[in-house]
């Protein structure tokens, strides 16, 4: 019998990672709080991810595809709470610190809103971004039919500033035929490039088919954790 080739044990390390990833989201994923302003940010006892991405992105869908859960990312969105940083604890034991949390962002682009509540808005990201020393990654969230959109280059720049490593994942890859798709996708991957917190490869999602969700989970874990949880799954 041959030995495995590279790519072959690269698929089957990858087949462990998403499989220990999926194990872990299995378990406990709580709402936690809502924080309107930084004093309400709880403390900082563990990594954090955060999502960002413009209004009607596809991001309460991707928490929940990413989570396995129907309606976790739409526990906290009630009237009033649109405009804060939303926490969900990850892994550990019901009473004990989680491993980790994820940070649902209030939507961007929203051209309807007053003034003042965008730059509060802003305000709080920034702040946040830049002064969170528990902020792992983020998310960038690109909807696959629109590509990148200024608001989109906003916030990449925001994070290059703020020396956040952060991930382009597009969204809604189901939506868009194949060969606009892959436009987008090169498009999308050119200009990351230019951005020096960016990461190079980007993740292609379909909440409602499933795709990507699998390995977009294992790296949101490696993230948070480091490839060293996987070696001790």
């Amino acid at each position: 019998m041959s030995a495995a080739s590279p790519e072959e044990l690269e698929e089957r390390a990858q087949q462990r990672r998403e499989k220990a990833a999926a194990k872990l989201f299995s378990g406990r994923v709580d709402f936690l709080l809502s924080a309107p302003q930084l004093k309400f940010l709880p403390d900082p006892a563990c990594p954090e991810i955060a999502f960002c991405g413009r209004s009607n992105v596809g991001k309460s869908s991707l928490l929940n595809a990413l989570t396995g859960r129907k309606a976790i990312a739409r526990a906290s969105v009630t009237p009033g709470r649109t405009q804060e940083l939303n926490f969900f604890d990850v892994g550990g034991e019901p009473g004990a610190a989680p491993l980790f949390r994820l940070v649902d962002m209030p939507g961007y682009g929203f051209a309807k809103a007053p003034v003042k509540v965008v730059e509060r808005w802003k305000n709080l990201v920034k702040s946040y971004l830049r002064g969170r020393p528990v902020l792992a990654r983020n998310l960038v969230l690109v909807d696959s039919r629109h590509g990148l959109k200024d608001v989109d280059r906003e916030m990449m720049t925001m994070l290059d500033e703020a020396a956040v490593g952060y991930r382009i994942v597009l969204t809604k890859a189901d939506k868009i035929k194949a060969s606009a798709l892959d436009r987008v996708i090169a498009q999308t991957a050119e200009e990351a490039r230019k951005h020096p917190a960016a990461f190079p490869e980007l993740h292609v999602t379909s909440s409602e088919k499933g795709m990507g969700i699998a390995a977009l989970r294992a790296a949101l874990v490696e993230d948070a954790l480091g490839e060293s949880y996987f070696a001790n799954s």
